[in-house]
């Protein structure tokens, strides 16, 4: 009986191995690159977040942003919202000819991925998922009507333990996702997004009509307190991208493609030196050309405010100049 399980257990090893790490995808005819967008992480680096907002749309030429909202901004004191900031990316992007990709919810992005208000943070968990929808109905209240935002994703990777987060409730994200088709009249589709290097996006593909993942090559592994090179090929990006649209019939884009550091700190607090450890113009170059080979049509690089960061603050444009070949040659 030991030896049928340790057999089983290799021909399904070897089985592993051949379908998600032997191989080459077919390149991607045309490929799309966007990139994210935060305007807390913009704060948090010393940066104005409009000169940033601007010089990523009229400098570097970008065309498609993934627009993360903070609870804490649009609701900063109870029931009085603040869509000023927003109003004014949403009309910039329009005026460039850029398409949003919104993200809404509690949790969305950046650290500490849930930004809970201060006065929300000690209710209860019903309560705070009434006033979230609320905050939902709001937003797609008032930007359904605009022609720039393509999609809506309904919080990031809301399955993946990843955060400081209150709670994990799938029924919630269901409803979320339903008050949101309910309200959009343009029927957008809905991104719901997981982790490219710890899921195969099932739980993603049954919520949403679209499936967002991340792509991250080195980073700091809290929980060895070490850093780690995920050994993965271009073949296992592409071959979990096939199952999920054999299986749902759905599309499968990456939302975070790393191209800033990830450290054992906040950026706002590594030392240069430390940053270079996972990120620099050689591996940013290296990441694109990863993904180009994963087969995959549709990259958002996770890191605009920190390579505009490095031009503004620490005269080093390189990244940025890397970014701006990029995405002008993308624009045309």
């Amino acid at each position: 009986m030991t030896k049928r399980i340790v057999l089983a257990a290799v021909i399904f090893f070897l089985f592993f191995v051949g379908c998600f790490f032997v191989g080459s995808p077919p390149q991607a005819k045309d490929i799309e690159w966007g990139v994210n967008f935060s305007q807390k992480q913009i704060e948090l680096l010393g940066l104005n977040w409009q000169e940033t907002y601007l010089a990523l749309l009229e400098d570097l030429k970008v065309k498609k942003i993934k627009l993360i909202t903070h609870w804490d901004l649009l609701e900063p004191i109870k029931e009085q919202y603040n869509f000023e900031d927003l109003d004014w990316q949403v009309k910039e992007a329009e005026k460039s000819g850029a398409e949003i990709l919104l993200v809404i919810g509690m949790k969305t992005g950046r650290w500490p991925e849930c930004h809970i208000p201060s006065w929300a943070k000690n209710l209860s968990q019903e309560k705070q998922q009434e006033i979230v929808l609320n905050l939902v109905k709001r937003i797609i209240l008032r930007y359904r009507g605009s022609e720039t935002i393509w999609a809506w994703q309904v919080e990031n990777e809301p399955f993946f333990p990843f955060g400081e987060c209150p709670w994990v409730d799938k029924n919630f994200l269901k409803e979320e996702i339903g008050l949101v088709k309910t309200l959009d009249l343009q029927l957008r589709p809905v991104v719901v997004s997981d982790s490219g290097e710890g899921s195969f996006w099932i739980a993603a593909a049954r919520f949403g009509d679209i499936i967002g993942t991340t792509m991250y090559k080195k980073v700091w592994f809290r929980q060895l307190g070490a850093y780690i090179y995920y050994p993965l090929p271009p073949v296992f990006y592409w071959r979990k991208a096939q199952l999920i649209e054999k299986i749902f019939d759905k599309k499968v884009i990456v939302g975070e493609l790393q191209a800033e550091p990830w450290g054992p700190k906040l950026l706002d607090e590594s030392p240069l030196e430390e940053q270079e450890k996972t990120m620099n113009k050689d591996r940013f170059k290296s990441n694109i050309e990863f993904a180009k080979k994963t087969g995959l049509d549709e990259f958002y690089l996770w890191g605009g405010e920190w390579w505009y960061w490095l031009k503004t603050k620490q005269n080093q444009p390189e990244i940025w100049q890397e970014a701006q070949k990029l995405f002008v040659k993308s624009a045309k």
